[in-house]
């Protein structure tokens, strides 16, 4: 785009060279650009004009809208003098896009459940630990499983599954310094509840997964629509409410998916479930009109209620949690600068204020250390260790999530990551389980 030179502002761009306001044309070589002329420019080139060219280098991003929030775009590009392109979608929609079409992103930002099927369908690229300038601080959750040695490994997909490239090109747990994503954000998942109708339970003792097929709240229950989240929910409950018992519930045969959906399918025709809901807003307006009173929840979605003064626990089930990881991935369609930018927006990520972000959302970061500085004793106590909030906390939207005295439902970090009953996963069983899915959701 040409611009005359009267109509540009200048500034300190992140390499210290000059911007020009206005609009950015993406060149083909995986940057944009600006460039101004001087007004005696003459046109047949007898006389070339002054011409000053800037160049940021476009990341293009696909994924939900957990990450993929528009202050996080602003900060990483003010830091990091490169244009960020966010695309953000449900998440089986930008699944599927990114393992048919590795050419229309250049990161990935979902779940470790989305990682086998990009890996097999050779979406995305592995990761060089060695330009991953945090790596060593990454803990112990993602590289063994376990975020302490006695904790709940977990059934399904634990992280180290499906983080090491091996020699013979899958995926395993055996270390080296390929990987098929980076590390960042994580938490565990359960299901919220409004403790104006159900009874307060204890955490880690009478909450249970069960409640979810409670018949008190039959009809004011909703399930989040992901076949590889809110099949983990249902199975659970199944279980807890001794409908059925699972061999492995991270691996679920196709007769365990056929008795499973014979008796949820009935539950939905008696009109048990209130609908199913795929975007953390959507799952936030069924508590708040009151459509639901338990139902399958992501933190976030638990503390907007508390800072709208609707009540909502997150429970802590006495069988544990359905456990996810955030994961980063490479397309294998980038390369070049592209490439090196994508980089350096992934060490951005583990740089510190990217992971106190997320915490007051309620999520935890790889390298948590890193991310100590940029929060209050009074937040790192709260969101990581448990404790009561020395003060009121506000989250991202800047309203106050957590009143002073209130203390984390589930307690700490390392409590809550030692008590996983299962992890997201992608199952032997993926193809088949959609189609019972599917089933279930039009009965």
């Amino acid at each position: 785009m040409i611009l005359n030179r009267r109509q540009c502002i200048s500034g300190a761009a992140a390499l210290g060279a000059s911007i020009c306001t206005g609009a950015y044309a993406e060149a083909p070589d995986g940057s944009d650009s600006v460039s101004d002329t001087n007004d005696n420019s003459i046109a047949d080139g007898s006389s070339g004009p002054v011409i000053h060219v800037k160049r940021r280098t476009v990341v293009h991003v696909l994924g939900t809208h957990v990450t993929l929030q528009e202050e996080i775009r602003r900060r990483a590009e003010k830091e990091l003098g490169i244009r960020l392109v966010f695309s953000p979608g449900g998440s089986a929609e930008v699944l599927h896009r990114a393992s048919t079409h590795p050419e229309s992103f250049d990161l990935y930002e979902q779940w470790s459940n989305s990682i086998r099927v990009l890996w097999q369908a050779n979406a995305i690229q592995s990761i060089d630990i060695n330009r991953i300038r945090y790596w060593d601080e990454i803990n112990a959750l993602t590289k063994t499983g376990r975020l302490t040695p006695t904790a709940k490994m977990g059934a399904g997909d634990a992280p180290n599954t499906i983080l090491y490239v091996q020699p013979d090109g899958k995926l395993g747990t055996q270390q080296s310094k390929d990987v098929s994503f980076l590390p960042y954000v994580h938490n565990v998942d359960s299901f919220g509840y409004d403790p104006t109708v159900v009874p307060k339970g204890v955490p880690y003792e009478t909450e249970s997964w069960a409640w979810l097929l409670d018949e008190r709240w039959a009809g004011k229950v909703a399930i989040v629509n992901e076949p590889t989240i809110g099949l983990f929910d249902l199975a659970l409950a199944l279980q807890a409410k001794g409908l059925m018992q699972f061999g492995d519930i991270g691996n679920l045969t196709r007769r365990e998916l056929d008795d499973m959906f014979s008796i949820l399918v009935k539950y939905r025709r008696d009109g048990h479930f209130r609908g199913v809901w795929s975007s953390v807003p959507a799952s936030v307006q069924l508590m708040k009109r009151g459509e639901s009173v338990i139902e399958s929840m992501f933190s976030p979605a638990v503390y907007e209620l508390n800072a709208n003064g609707i009540p909502c626990i997150y429970a802590s089930p006495k069988e544990g949690y359905r456990a996810w990881h955030g994961v980063m991935c490479l397309s294998s369609a980038t390369t070049g600068i592209v490439k090196d930018a994508a980089y350096e927006y992934m060490n951005w990520w583990l740089s510190g204020w990217p992971g106190a972000f997320i915490a007051r959302q309620g999520y935890y970061i790889s390298n948590p250390e890193r991310s100590r500085e940029e929060l209050t004793d009074a937040e790192w106590e709260y969101w990581y260790l448990g404790k009561p909030a020395a003060t009121d906390l506000l989250g991202t939207s800047g309203k106050r999530v957590v009143a002073k005295g209130r203390v984390r439902d589930g307690g700490s970090y390392t409590k809550r990551f030692s008590n996983i009953a299962v992890w997201n996963t992608v199952m032997n069983t993926y193809e088949y389980s959609l189609r019972r899915w599917n089933e279930f959701l039009s009965a």
